[in-house]
């Protein structure tokens, strides 16, 4: 295994990475938070595909990438993957990742699942042993070796994304800047709900009343206070500090909601007013009025 600075710019340019290692080391973790990068990902496939598979250049419709899992589920047939692994390796830009664990985290982490090892021995202290040995031939190939016994599934999942994200990427943050009326309940997939409730209400201001949010009469009033543009300013402050900080922790989807009365007039505003600085800030967000057309 080379060092580790030169395995990592390998991981983070591979199309075709291939995962294995100790069972409940958390390769499990580690393909899903691949493909939720973009990777093209198969659990366990059968040795004797592996070849086709990367030949078809099936996964190549997908985002270029693929990650595959490759373990002792296989048997026997495992014995002929690191010939296999160094055919594919002379025309594929492949890396090969092992995760390894101390026999105590691993057999911790059995005792928790209930699930017997696939290796069958009488313990899990014996099925560890038998495992470490079947493997010893693949993880000497290894391109990058991963210890687990630290992580939880939320640090590895960081540490994967660290790794094979190249540099200034990161997890696609899908956000939706929604408005809504309190009066006809709140939203039930609110990851942060703002009442604006305490801002001037433009249903009271002559001309306002039947118009929305959208329309250049409220946003005038609404922006002629001082507090409207203080708050716009905190809000975007607070979008700033959160959202890289959700996207590394591996969120996906993010929901924003800004409530008043009816849902017409000022939450409407304020959730236009963030998406347009999001826009301009090269974010894209989508934009929901959950109840600007009700009857109010």
């Amino acid at each position: 295994m080379g060092s580790a600075p030169a395995a990592f710019r390998k991981a983070a340019r591979a199309q075709l990475v291939i995962v294995t290692g100790l069972s409940g080391s958390g390769k499990g973790t580690v393909l899903r938070a691949l493909e939720d990068t973009g990777f093209y990902t198969v659990d366990n496939l059968p040795i004797a595909l592996i070849t086709p598979f990367v030949e078809s250049r099936h996964w190549a419709s997908a985002d270029g990438r693929a990650a595959l899992v490759v373990d002792i589920r296989e048997g026997e047939a495992l014995g002929r993957f690191p010939q296999i692994f160094s055919e594919i390796r002379r025309t594929e830009p492949a890396v090969l990742v092992y995760l390894e664990a101390s026999d105590e985290e691993i057999q911790r982490r059995f005792s928790e699942t209930r699930r017997p090892h696939p290796a069958r021995a009488p313990t899990v202290a014996d099925s560890v042993a038998a495992e470490r040995a079947l493997l010893a031939p693949i993880r000497s190939l290894a391109d990058l070796e991963l210890d687990t016994s630290a992580f939880n599934v939320h640090d590895l999942r960081r540490r994967v994304l660290e790794i094979f994200q190249g540099p200034g990427e990161g997890t696609q943050l899908r956000v939706t800047v929604g408005s809504f009326g309190f009066k006809y309940g709140p939203p039930l997939d609110g990851d942060l709900v703002l009442d604006v409730r305490f801002l001037p209400n433009p249903n009271y201001e002559p001309g306002c009343r039947n118009l929305t949010g959208r329309d250049a009469e409220v946003a005038s009033f609404l922006e002629s206070y001082d507090e409207t543009r203080e708050l716009l300013q905190h809000v975007t402050d607070l979008l700033d500090f959160v959202l890289p900080r959700y996207a590394r922790e591996g969120k996906s989807y993010l929901s924003i909601y800004f409530g008043c009365t009816g849902g017409r007039h000022r939450s409407v505003y304020l959730a236009e007013a963030v998406a347009a600085r999001f826009a301009k800030a090269g974010r894209n967000a989508r934009v929901q009025h959950r109840d600007i057309d009700k009857d109010h």
